[in-house]
């Protein structure tokens, strides 16, 4: 009897080896060590944010709050870039729509790989940190890590009416097992909970640059849901 094919595997994202590589640039000026590699973590992490079930918590995702992390670290005094950025590689990195857990767990594999990896355990406990504050959004006044990862997070918020059309359809893929009213009343929620906040964003350049458009485009898909 034949041997059945394997299935394929997904596609490799077009920015694989270069993410790749700013991780294992990371992993290196983040740790004492010079043991062990830090592909196989890399991978492991690309692997997991190219799960099948994402839809908007992609590897575009992650290559998105990366590069907004580096476009506010220059203008802001962040105690710890490194954990910053460890922590936006970790803080969707368990995530299945279905759970309420996805930040807890994302953490404890922080936890967990990192001190294997060779990171000093005061980042360690950092990055973990951050990944929690990811949760809802509101870092603690004067926590700079934090309101640096939470404002590249929410920067989606603020792209062009396509961009952000776009990002919101995802949204919707993900919780395609939602039936459409259910769906409807969560997400208007989630939208007012934002709006209701006094900033969106805690930088002032992430706050100057992305505040105003990301207002416009959540009341404008709230509008929407109510149609």
């Amino acid at each position: 009897m034949p041997t059945p094919a394997p299935s394929p595997s997904p596609a490799r994202h077009p920015a694989h080896d270069a993410l790749l590589t700013r991780w294992t640039d990371l992993l290196t000026s983040a740790r004492d060590a010079t043991t062990p590699s830090p592909v196989p973590y890399g991978e492991d992490l690309l692997t997991r944010w190219a799960e099948p079930q994402r839809r908007y918590h992609t590897t575009d995702h992650l290559l998105a709050v990366l590069d907004r992390v580096d476009e506010l670290l220059p203008h802001v005094q962040a105690p710890d870039p490194a954990a910053i950025r460890l922590a936006a590689w970790f803080h969707d990195a368990v995530y299945l729509p279905d759970r309420s857990t996805n930040e807890e767990r994302s953490a404890r594999l922080a936890e967990r790989a990192l001190p294997e990896a060779g990171v000093p355990d005061p980042r360690v406990a950092e990055t973990v940190r951050l990944v929690l504050v990811t949760a809802d959004h509101d870092p603690a006044e004067g926590d700079t890590n934090g309101e640096v990862l939470c404002d590249a997070d929410l920067a989606v918020l603020a792209g062009s009416p396509e961009d952000y059309g776009a990002y919101a359809a995802a949204v919707r893929e993900e919780y395609g097992f939602v039936p459409d009213d259910a769906f409807r009343e969560g997400r208007a929620n989630v939208l007012r909970h934002l709006l209701g906040l006094p900033r969106l964003f805690r930088t002032p350049i992430g706050h100057d640059r992305w505040e105003a458009a990301a207002r416009h485009n959540m009341a404008t898909e709230l509008e929407l849901l109510g149609a």
